[in-house]
């Protein structure tokens, strides 16, 4: 039986691993901070990652790198809106990277496929208004991904989960699916991402990678974002006095989300798409053979 992730527009195949190209519209990304803050780059950007093989866009307004401060909402709304209105049309799954309840109204009315949030729908209005739960309950046919997160943006890096992450992990995500669905939100509508580098320890980072089939004990599809992140740095780091810098992260990058893929993962959020395309179509060849 096919599995489908139903999301506004679209019911999303994901009988094989899907890439979800990272569209960064912030000045002070992690890994690409300011490339894409022009409107009309940021939209090139999306044509060339669809170009390179893309199956679904992630947009985001907000850095939510470790220490990063928190945007404020007219901010978000001013980055991210002017793409979304064109990127609806280009023919492929929409999902905006955001927690605040203000920018999931507007982009869900515009036609955005999925709310991606760092916080699981945890997170209340900041003007007394929908909360981000009541936002998804309105627009009942979006598609959600609730993340793990330890801490916030601001201090999960200060002091990052302690013992066995994997869990932790599952048991968060379990329960926040959970909740999910007790308000409504159909289970075909939601995946999960266990926030590879979002309060944890490089150690435990890898132990998500390596134990991924335990958190599929869940029964959601998993989203996994390794791209770039600090773990891939410091494992390619060696004997080096710093990690290399994102940028320079691409092989470690494609081979961790190789292995996420061939451990069951549903969705690959990357920023080099045309390559991760290639490694996933090798992993297709051999496993079409295995078959």
């Amino acid at each position: 039986m096919t599995m489908l992730w139903k999301t506004t527009r679209y019911q999303v195949d994901l009988s094989q691993p899907q890439v979800m190209g990272i569209v960064n519209v912030t000045p002070d990304s992690f890994s690409d901070g300011g490339r894409l803050a022009d409107d009309t780059a940021a939209l090139r950007h999306c044509e060339q990652l669809l170009k390179d093989g893309a199956h679904l866009l992630d947009i985001g307004g907000e850095s939510t790198r470790p220490g990063s401060p928190a945007v404020p909402l007219d901010e978000e709304l001013a980055r991210v809106l002017p793409v979304v209105r064109e990127a609806v049309k280009l023919g492929v799954p929409i999902s905006v990277d955001t927690y605040k309840p203000e920018v999931m109204a507007q982009v869900l009315d515009l036609g955005v496929d999925i709310v991606n949030d760092i916080w699981g729908l945890r997170r209340a209005s900041a003007s007394g208004g929908p909360s981000a739960l009541d936002v998804v309950r309105s627009h009942p046919a979006c598609g959600v991904c609730l993340m793990h997160m330890h801490g916030d943006p601001q201090t999960m890096q200060v002091a990052p989960m302690e013992g066995d992450a994997v869990p932790q992990v599952l048991l968060f995500l379990e329960q926040a699916a959970q909740s999910l669905q007790a308000q409504g939100v159909n289970k075909s509508r939601i995946v999960l991402d266990p926030g590879i580098g979002f309060g944890k320890t490089v150690a435990q980072n890898f132990a998500l990678l390596a134990r991924q089939a335990e958190l599929l004990v869940a029964g959601f599809p998993l989203l996994i974002g390794w791209s770039r992140k600090s773990s891939i740095g410091k494992a390619l780091q060696a004997d080096a006095p710093e990690p290399p810098p994102p940028g320079e992260r691409l092989v470690g990058s494609v081979a961790a989300a190789l292995m996420a893929a061939e451990r069951g993962a549903s969705i690959l959020r990357v920023h080099d798409v045309r390559e991760t395309v290639q490694a996933l179509q090798v992993l297709a060849q051999v496993r079409a053979c295995a078959a």
